[in-house]
């Protein structure tokens, strides 16, 4: 058993999880525009995504999404016509993101969840990064590589859990101040946009 191995692994983990990516800026994003609730909504959904791909990895599929450019064109396909269709289905919404005082989200939690839920389950590049990340860390000689990707697995949700979340009240914060802003409904709602668009073609290159 080596706990440095494991160690070494959350603080990896916590730095890949703090630095600006497509997720944690999406959550910032919900926060900022729908409330604190929200932006933990959607963290859960993300989180909950993770599930999938360590499932991948821990049962080899992950090394059959990488030999098979096929299955790997269609999920990355699917992926981005998902988040093309977020960002359209904003655009046509209101004018402007809603960010009055009763902090009420225009879309349910379910809704939320959900559409976290696949904009990580969807990113065929999330199973690969766990595919390339986790067999660095394998941490026993006689537990099984599944159930050792699993309890990795299950670290990086916790550690990307706490820190999402702590991100998600930061910008709740920054949320009450920009609501004195002029013109910051419509600001963040563009950014909603910018964001669906910019990991549909992250996930594209």
């Amino acid at each position: 058993m080596s706990w440095e191995t494991l160690y070494l692994f959350c603080v990896a983990s916590a730095l890949l999880a703090l630095a600006p990516g497509p997720d944690n800026i999406f959550v910032m994003v919900q926060s900022m525009a729908y409330g604190v609730k929200s932006g933990l909504v959607t963290v859960f959904g993300l989180i909950s995504g993770c599930l999938i791909h360590t499932s991948l990895t821990a049962f080899g599929l992950s090394a059959l999404i990488q030999q098979s450019d096929l299955a790997f064109t269609i999920l990355k396909t699917i992926g981005v016509l998902y988040l093309l269709f977020l960002a359209y289905k904003v655009y046509k919404s209101d004018k402007a993101v809603s960010l009055g005082a009763t902090g009420r989200p225009k879309k349910s939690f379910t809704a939320l969840y959900f559409q976290g839920f696949l904009m990580n389950a969807l990113n065929p590049k999330v199973a690969l990064f766990f595919l390339a990340f986790f067999p660095g860390f394998l941490f026993h000689d006689q537990i099984s590589s599944v159930k050792q990707f699993f309890v990795l697995g299950l670290l990086f949700m916790g550690i990307s859990l706490v820190i999402f979340s702590g991100l998600a009240f930061l910008a709740s914060k920054i949320s009450d101040y920009l609501k004195s802003q002029p013109k910051t409904s419509l600001v963040l709602k563009w950014m909603q946009i910018v964001v669906f668009v910019g990991i549909a073609i992250f996930i594209l290159l």
